[in-house]
């Protein structure tokens, strides 16, 4: 049964690329969890900080897996931070995916970013190769599960 999962990126700059590795429905519930349309990250941006942490604690709710796809700039984002940091305090699983290399027509790839690194953890990653998708998205898929056995671990052990 697939994961419940949360994804975190940065929005201005890969949103178009973090759909794509959505869009490939290996997850449960990818319509919400970890993505919000821009209206709703605006509303929630003149409620200042607090108003952009409650959306993201909520699309964190019931979520197990946390799925840090990594741009250019991803690990410099303070929200990327705030989210990978809330993810380990719930106890969810992290895998990254690098997907620089996903380019289209009128937005080419980009050099690759360094993976976020936040409170001295460190998590897998894969690189999205564009040019094989039935492949990414197996690997997603079995990335996923191994994330969130992680988490079923993490959980029982801290009693979550």
């Amino acid at each position: 049964m697939p994961r419940r999962t949360f994804f975190s990126f940065h929005y201005d700059h890969d949103v178009w690329r973090a759909n794509i590795v959505r869009n490939c429905n290996v997850v449960l519930g990818c319509g919400t969890a970890g993505f919000f349309d821009h209206s709703e990250y605006e509303e929630a941006e003149k409620k200042g900080a607090a108003g952009i942490q409650r959306m993201i604690d909520r699309h964190l709710s019931g979520t197990s897996v946390t799925v840090v796809l990594i741009g250019t700039y991803t690990a410099s984002r303070p929200w990327v931070k705030y989210e990978i940091a809330q993810s380990i305090a719930r106890g969810n699983g992290l895998v990254g995916v690098y997907i620089h290399l996903i380019g289209s027509p009128t937005r080419p790839p980009t050099p690759a970013g360094p993976a976020p690194y936040v409170g001295g953890t460190t998590f897998a990653t894969f690189t999205w190769a564009p040019g094989a998708h039935n492949v990414m998205v197996a690997s997603l898929a079995h990335e996923i599960e191994k994330a969130g056995m992680r988490s079923d671990v993490i959980r029982k052990v801290r009693g979550i």
